[in-house]
């Protein structure tokens, strides 16, 4: 008998379905519910941005969509 050597194995690379469903399957295990702000929040955050455009400083931003948190930083501007 042969011996065939060492080959590389790709368990998933045949079937390119695989992938999209994997990655769902991934983005839905990773999803956060999304915040619930009170009232005293939403003013509190509305005041910070304000005051950051008049004095002309820098904002961090955390936000949600569709299921996942985003972070943006170097908010320069409001458009």
């Amino acid at each position: 008998m042969q011996n065939r050597g060492m080959k590389k194995w790709r368990p998933f690379a045949t079937m390119p379905e695989q992938y999209i469903g994997l990655k769902e399957i991934i983005n839905k295990q990773s999803e956060v519910a999304q915040p619930v702000l009170t009232e005293e929040q939403m003013e509190q955050m509305n005041f910070t941005l304000i005051e950051a455009l008049h004095t002309n400083t820098q904002v961090y931003l955390t936000y949600y969509k569709q299921g996942q948190c985003y972070n943006r930083d170097r908010v320069h501007s409001v458009c």
